[in-house]
């Protein structure tokens, strides 16, 4: 193992009862990993942001290299020690020397998505562990209303699970191997329709049915019956292909879909059906 310098402030947020979740091993291997190979930046910078490193002093050589990147220079030991230098922050993150051990505290660049990933991951698990801290202590104090509670503690959770995700760029190597157990699964279906069934024979011919990942548009002026359609679409599906639907409308309340949906399975005129 590399002996380490440790910066000002690596004991930060620490606990006489628990550490929270982190690793830091994988922080100084993405900080160096990027300070060797510039393209590593691209590689992690739609994944984790400064505030995911636990270490304070990552916290801020990481966004100095966002500042870096944005300038549209390199990232490498001379222009980060430079820019910490000017913006007087090269102490507080342990100096030069310490930007020196980063480089040699990498495994291997190559892996440094697998490193963010470590990173992120322990960033949520603080996240979470922040997030049920506060509410239970919500909780004990009694003092809100129980289901704007609720409904707080639901968006914090969501909020977490809303930005656990990044847009990655997938292998296409790990992406054929699917695909060829697909086409294998179509062909042994032997059948023309392989998506879930509209009810309409000349849509389903050139559709193949509804697939999955699809975004369909119906698309028509007002009045011409798109919402009829797509309940017709969304009957058939339920009924004959035995497929859950949920369907999300910002015109119709539940119960004017719902007298629709009765009124096309009974075949009933919907006007007799509001009128009794």
């Amino acid at each position: 193992m590399n002996d380490f310098i440790v910066p000002p402030g690596s004991l930060e947020r620490t606990s006489s009862k628990r550490v929270p979740p982190h690793n830091i091993e994988a922080e100084q291997s993405v900080l160096g990993s990027i300070l060797l190979k510039n393209k590593g930046f691209l590689q992690v910078n739609e994944y984790i942001s400064a505030d995911d490193f636990y270490r304070d002093a990552h916290k801020i050589i990481f966004t100095a290299m966002v500042e870096l990147f944005d300038r549209s220079e390199p990232q490498d030991m001379l222009t980060l020690t430079s820019y910490l230098t000017d913006t007087n922050q090269l102490e507080s993150v342990g100096g030069a020397s310490y930007l020196a051990t980063l480089t040699h505290a990498v495994p291997v660049t190559a892996n440094i998505e697998s490193y963010s990933r470590i990173i992120r991951q322990k960033s949520v698990l603080r996240n979470l562990i922040n997030t049920a801290s506060d509410i239970a202590q919500r909780c004990f104090e009694e003092q809100d209303d129980i289901d704007q509670l609720v409904d707080e503690a639901e968006q914090s959770i969501f909020e977490i699970a809303g930005n656990k995700s990044a847009t990655e760029f997938t292998p296409l190597r790990s992406i054929i191997p699917e695909s060829f157990k697909t086409v294998e699964k179509l062909y042994e279906r032997k059948e023309l329709i392989t998506g879930v069934p509209t009810g309409y024979t000349e849509l389903d011919k050139m559709t193949a049915g509804l697939q999955p990942s699809d975004l369909v548009i119906l698309a028509g002026r007002p009045s011409m019956g798109k919402t009829s359609l797509a309940l017709n679409i969304a009957q058939h599906a339920a009924l004959v292909d035995k497929t859950g639907v949920a369907i999300f409308s910002l015109e119709m309340s539940k119960d004017q879909l719902a007298m629709r949906l009765l009124s096309s399975v009974g075949r009933i005129d919907s006007q007799k059906i509001r009128t009794g």
